[in-house]
């Protein structure tokens, strides 16, 4: 039997969400809609992540936050929060000062789970969390429409990239994915 697979929505916080952040991807409204939707086929198997700034920047980290100092804040702060699409539903959350979030989510899925991701931004958390589970032995579903780059261009790349990697890796749209479900 086939155990069930966990919804994973990568970093739908304020931060990428809104119009005015330097980080915004311009698709998110839509992309965590699609999320929200998904979400009760998924009941407890849900598990969301939030991409926070790190106390003290070390390594590389040093010179992304010179570009980034305004994000550089506390992880309460607003900018860091869910947003309301996604903030209520039944999930559990995890936090890292990462773009990947395979390390966090590990505990949560266990070994060799079934993930469908979603989130943002498609070109950054989203391919870095895929990859990294994929390669641990995860079977990796990314639902296309219920992701968001930060640019329509570098989403569409980030997808290429991805699709390279099945059938670890499997692309697929909401529509798709519900209708599977329901049967």
């Amino acid at each position: 039997m086939t155990q069930p697979a966990w919804l994973v929505g990568i970093d739908l916080q304020r931060v990428f969400g809104d119009p005015t952040s330097p980080w915004c991807a311009p698709r998110y409204g839509a992309a965590a809609a699609r999320v929200a939707r998904l979400a009760p086929a998924f009941r407890e198997r849900t598990v969301l992540t939030r991409f926070v700034a790190p106390e003290r920047p070390e390594g590389a980290w040093a010179p992304y936050y010179e570009e980034f100092p305004w994000a550089l804040v506390g992880d309460e702060d607003p900018l860091y929060a869910l947003t309301d699409e996604v903030a209520g539903l039944p999930a559990r959350t995890v936090t890292a000062p990462t773009f990947g979030k395979w390390a966090e989510l590990l505990p949560v899925v266990g070994e060799s789970p079934r993930l469908v991701i979603t989130g943002v931004a498609t070109d950054c958390c989203v391919i870095s969390t895929v990859l990294a589970a994929a390669d641990a032995g995860a079977s990796v579903t990314v639902v296309t429409d219920a992701c968001a780059g930060s640019t329509d261009a570098n989403h569409a790349k980030a997808l290429d990239v991805m699709a390279l990697y099945g059938p670890l890796v499997r692309l697929t749209t909401t529509e798709a994915l519900l209708e599977e479900l329901a049967h």
